[in-house]
């Protein structure tokens, strides 16, 4: 299935809106000379915090604790990401290193 010349216009112009949308509309709903309304500074303290314990809860949706590697591989990356953004405080050096020790784990441990 292709799409013709305006089908593609299209898509990328509305990529393009979305993206351009998603940056101004901050700025414009809440400008820098205004104070920024409660409960967007409670969402900003809240938020990240709710995002990384939704992404731990779906990492571990499928892991069988009784079965299989009884989900040791995923423990250890797990332990080992916090144990590397603990000591250099550096997201990327915590996910690439939590990546690679799992994936070594699955390649060639278990």
């Amino acid at each position: 299935m292709t799409m013709s010349v305006m089908e593609q216009v299209i898509i990328i112009s509305m990529v393009v809106l979305g993206t351009v949308l998603t940056r101004f509309i901050p700025f414009i709903l809440f400008p820098p000379e205004k104070p920024t309304p409660k409960y967007v500074q409670y969402l900003g303290k809240v938020l990240p915090a709710a995002v990384i314990g939704l992404l731990v809860i779906y990492c571990f949706r499928n892991v069988s604790f009784t079965s299989g590697s009884h989900g040791i591989p995923e423990l250890v990356a797990t332990g080992i990401i916090a144990i590397l953004h603990f000591w250099k405080k550096s997201m990327l050096l915590s996910i690439a290193g939590g990546t690679i020790a799992y994936m070594f784990m699955v390649q060639t441990v278990f």
